[in-house]
């Protein structure tokens, strides 16, 4: 899968996304990510893509035409159906069944924000989804785009060593992911469950199986509306 950036802070994506898992799976070509520094198409010699609000107000506003620009020198590389995905707090809540859906795609563009905002021309014009991840506000979209690539990237076949490895993880199912449980067998005082240590495999499922539903219920009782 190919991820395009369209974004100021390159080197943030570059460094954030350099690293564990991602990397491997970039080094390996399984994904590429690649971003296009939305300064490049600035037309003023100064690199500045922001102005003043009209109607007046605090900030700047990212200007339209360097963002057009920007996605129309990769729009040539991207599949037919690829999405512009804008990363804004006004989006659709990101989860695990977006992330699902998104890793089946062969390419997506994430377009990241700044300042207050940008000009809504250009998102009318080339953006697809607007996905957010939380209720609150950051001072740009790339942690949130880095966010989406890592939760889509991991899903995609040969990332991960084991497909099992997001299996049984939190919201797959709706729930929560059960207690894990490493060396020593006590530490502190608290003992690792005795089921864990017995290698009956049946009884070591029925139990994270029960684990899993009374984390969600006492955590996330809101997820269980969904099951």
């Amino acid at each position: 899968m190919k991820f395009y950036v369209l974004t100021l802070f390159t080197d943030m994506i570059k460094d954030g996304l350099s690293h564990s898992i991602i990397k491997r799976a970039c080094d390996e070509g399984i994904i590429s990510i690649e971003t296009i520094d939305i300064r490049d198409f600035a037309k003023n010699k100064h690199r500045h893509v922001d102005d003043y609000p009209y109607g007046g107000g605090a900030g700047m506003v990212m200007q339209a035409q360097p963002v057009y620009d920007a996605y129309m020198s990769i729009k040539h590389k991207l599949s037919e159906n690829c999405p512009v995905v804008y990363m804004t707090p006004q989006g659709k809540t990101f989860d695990q069944r977006k992330a699902e859906s998104l890793s089946k795609l062969e390419d997506m563009v994430i377009l990241c924000g700044h300042y207050e905002g940008i000009d809504e021309r250009v998102i009318e014009e080339i953006v697809t989804d607007e996905v957010s991840i939380g209720d609150f506000v950051l001072t740009g979209g790339e942690l949130a785009a880095m966010t989406v690539i890592d939760a889509v990237a991991r899903l995609i076949p040969g990332v991960l060593n084991k497909e099992e490895s997001f299996m049984d993880e939190s919201f797959t199912d709706n729930l929560l992911e059960y207690p894990q449980y490493t060396r020593p067998a006590e530490f502190m005082g608290r003992k690792v469950p005795d089921v864990l240590l017995s290698g009956h495999h049946k009884n070591i499922e029925k139990w994270r199986k029960e684990q899993a539903y009374e984390r969600t219920l006492k955590k996330r009782p809101d997820l269980l509306s969904k099951k």
